[in-house]
Parts: structure tokens; C-alpha cells; sequence
């Protein structure tokens, strides 16, 4: 490959990968056409790009974009493939997972499909540990869970006195617009 065409490469991987921080690493080896072109209308529909990447070109341009893959780490074995895209590495990594064992595929990807890996903001980490982080939705909610507790806790502490002394008062206002009742006779 000649230089031009080596920096025409980087060139597109910089502008495809620039403002991308979360990606899973897969290794597609033997699949057909039709099947690879199934994959990535699926992956299309859930919003997940795929790329086939020069490993020696990407690991350079990973590290130019600050995203910490080692040269030697794993994902730079084979024939590497980057899937792209979604709301959060939680959700990409759903899709690719879902896709690869559904019912009418997982037989079409074993072993044609494997994943290496995944990185997310950045750093590299196991799928699995991928698909257990929370996506956007699920981070956004347990935040505001979080504040949202405490600050219900306070607003019962401070009405919870203000309630008892206005139950109070209405009871006394009770008690003095009743009137009193004629004194009983007594027996004698």
C-alpha cells in the first residue's frame, strides 16, 4: 500500500472515529456476503455502524485520538472489524449481543463472529462488562433516584410538623364552636 493511499486511510479513520469514544471490537472471519450484508442492515436498523479496519493504521490513529488500546492487546489480532453508534457503549453492546445470539441468527454467526472486546470512553474493557454497564436512560434515572430521595425525606420533615400543628388548631376550633350542652339533672 503506498503512502498516499496509507494516509488517505488514517485520513477517513481520523473523520470517522474523531468524536467517537465508545466501540466493540469484533473479529468477522469467513461469513458470506449475504450474511455480512443481513449483519450490517440489522446492526443499521438499531443505529450501529460497522467499519473493517488496517490494525496497524487504527492502533496509530487510536493513539493520536486518545483512545487507550495497547499495541499489544488482543484486539489488534486478526481481522478487526469496529461497531459504532447508539446512545451509550451499554446499548451498542445490546445490539451487537442481541443480534449475534437471536434466533434466526446465531447459527448463521457462531464462530464467523466473535467479539474481542469493547471500549468505552476511551479505555478498552471486556463485553461483558459492556453489556452490564447502564445505558443513558437507566444512568439518568438512578441519578435523579439519588437526589430525588433525600430531598422527598426533607420536604416530609418539614411539612410533617406544619401538618401536626394545623391539625392541632383545627381541633381546638372544634371544640369551641360545639355548644355546650344543658347541665343533666341529677337525682336527689
Amino acid at each position: 500500500m503506498s503512502k498516499v493511499i496509507k494516509q488517505m486511510e488514517m485520513t477517513s479513520l481520523h473523520e470517522t472515529f474523531g468524536k467517537v469514544r465508545d466501540l466493540v471490537v469484533l473479529s468477522i472471519k469467513g461469513l458470506n456476503c449475504v450474511h455480512d450484508g443481513q449483519f450490517r442492515a440489522a446492526l443499521r436498523k438499531k443505529k450501529v455502524r460497522l467499519k473493517v479496519v488496517k490494525n496497524s493504521l487504527t492502533r496509530k490513529v487510536f493513539g493520536e485520538l486518545g483512545l487507550k488500546v495497547p499495541d499489544d492487546s488482543p484486539f489488534w489480532t486478526g481481522p478487526t472489524a469496529l461497531a459504532f453508534g447508539g446512545e451509550s457503549i451499554a446499548e451498542l453492546s445490546q445490539a451487537i449481543d442481541g443480534e449475534l445470539k437471536g434466533a434466526k441468527t446465531a447459527s448463521l454467526y457462531k464462530d464467523k463472529i466473535v467479539v474481542k472486546g469493547a471500549i468505552a470512553d476511551g479505555e478498552p474493557l471486556s463485553f461483558e462488562q459492556a453489556l452490564k454497564m447502564p445505558t443513558r436512560v437507566e444512568a439518568i434515572s438512578a441519578v435523579l433516584a439519588a437526589i430525588l430521595g433525600p430531598v422527598s425525606a426533607i420536604v416530609g420533615g418539614l411539612t410533617s410538623p406544619g401538618a401536626q400543628v394545623a391539625s392541632q388548631i383545627q381541633k381546638i376550633a372544634e371544640k369551641e364552636s360545639l355548644p355546650e350542652a344543658a347541665p343533666t339533672p341529677t337525682a336527689g
